[in-house]
């Protein structure tokens, strides 16, 4: 504990210097007294010279020792400040200017994480490893899983399962297209090739995409579309970050450090706000955990839109056909047993570096369960935003 004035660091510092040990990171918060706990992590090879360092920081302030090196790996302050972020940058290809970003977010990281007893070295590696999940799916290692389901004679959906980011779905029908969500910008070219692919006339239609919420994942590709519909709550968060503003998940402090990494490490940017559309009115003192603002369509597939009550993400939306049972579910549902090894993986981090993947975890539990309750008996074609399309079949109640 150091006292909470100026200069107080200064003779802990000094006294580092002396012993020429390494500083790994630096964390302080204050609570409101005239002492505040200040975390340092150093690298000390030398059991001693350890001793010593701290029977003499003893006498400035009180010390107490823990221990984060249970992987008996080194990590000292060369690794953070220059090779980690260096390394990140090197790995996707980023411009230079996105140092002190990453720098400063992964920092934040490290600091929520360590007050939540998350090892530092945990926290880098977490995020070390989250851009090489990202970066090796490139160019022609971009391997996404593409599955074809005909609904009808008019009517079929193709689903686009990158190993990293939201799914992308393709609804063709009667002639009509409408995209569902589209992944990370950092894929850019590796999914307009897909695009042509499946759709060859891609670049000179009129390009419609629906939006289910306002998670980076899921809105990369924006800036490809014409028409983009959405939720108000959605578009409005989406209009926020048009502005330099901070949308929903950086208005949240636990989730804005690593939001604002992904969004640098996949080249983010948000669409410009004439192309939202907005269609639905959808109430700001919503009840329900699911409450139906309206309908959808493309072709013969006409879709009720619910929204969700802000589990995962205000302004949350899922579509249901009735007649085809058919739904996309967005977050609030995703087939996490239908997943691949690659998104499994890509999987694990979100919710590590986030400390929760959910604004409210307890309420996007109870609202899956009230997606469930939206299906009618019958054989449902269930698409989340993450692993493969599930069948389910639903019970006569």
């Amino acid at each position: 504990m150091l006292r909470d004035v100026p200069g107080s660091v200064t003779e802990v510092l000094r006294l580092i210097n002396s012993y020429e040990l390494n500083i790994s990171y630096i964390s302080s918060q204050e609570n409101g007294t005239d002492h505040q706990a200040f975390k340092m992590g150093l690298f000390v090879d030398d059991e001693e010279k350890l001793m010593e360092f701290l029977r003499r920081a003893n006498e400035l302030c009180p010390v107490r020792v823990i221990d984060y090196n249970h992987s008996k790996r080194i990590f000292d302050n060369s690794i953070f400040y220059q090779s980690f972020v260096t390394g990140l940058m090197q790995q996707i290809g980023l411009p230079e200017q996105a140092h002190e970003k990453l720098l400063v977010n992964s920092n934040l990281v490290m600091q929520i994480l360590d007050e939540k007893g998350l090892s530092p070295f945990k926290t880098f590696e977490s995020i070390s490893r989250f851009a090489e999940l990202l970066s090796v799916s490139r160019g022609s290692d971009f391997a996404p899983r593409i599955t074809e389901y005909v609904i009808t004679d008019k009517s079929k959906i193709t689903l686009i399962e990158p190993p990293c980011g939201s799914n992308t779905i393709i609804i063709q029908s009667c002639g009509e297209v409408l995209f569902v969500d589209c992944g990370y910008a950092l894929y850019e070219k590796e999914m307009l090739r897909l695009f042509r692919n499946i759709l060859p006339g891609f670049d000179s239609m009129n390009k419609k995409i629906f939006v289910t919420h306002a998670d980076v994942d899921h809105c990369g590709l924006l800036h490809l579309f014409d028409e983009i519909t959405a939720s108000r709550k959605t578009a409005l968060c989406l209009e926020l970050e048009a502005d330099g503003k901070n949308g929903y998940r950086e208005q949240n402090p636990l989730h804005k450090p690593y939001v604002n990494i992904c969004k640098t490490l996949t080249f983010y940017k948000p669409p410009k706000p004439e192309k939202l559309k907005v269609v639905w009115d959808d109430a700001d003192d919503q009840e329900e955990l699911l409450k139906e603002i309206g309908t959808l369509a493309c072709g013969e597939l006409n879709f009720v839109v619910y929204q969700g009550k802000g589990g995962h993400l205000p302004g949350e939306t899922v579509l249901v056909d009735y007649g085809h049972k058919i739904t996309f579910t967005g977050d609030i549902y995703v087939n996490i047993a239908g997943m691949t090894r690659e998104q499994a993986e890509y999987n694990r981090y979100a919710p590590v570096l986030m400390t929760s993947v959910d604004t409210d975890p307890a309420l996007c539990a109870e609202e899956r369960k009230a997606v469930m309750q939206k299906l009618v008996p019958g054989k449902w074609k269930i698409f989340g935003s993450h692993g493969a399309m599930k069948e389910y079949d639903q019970p006569v109640m």
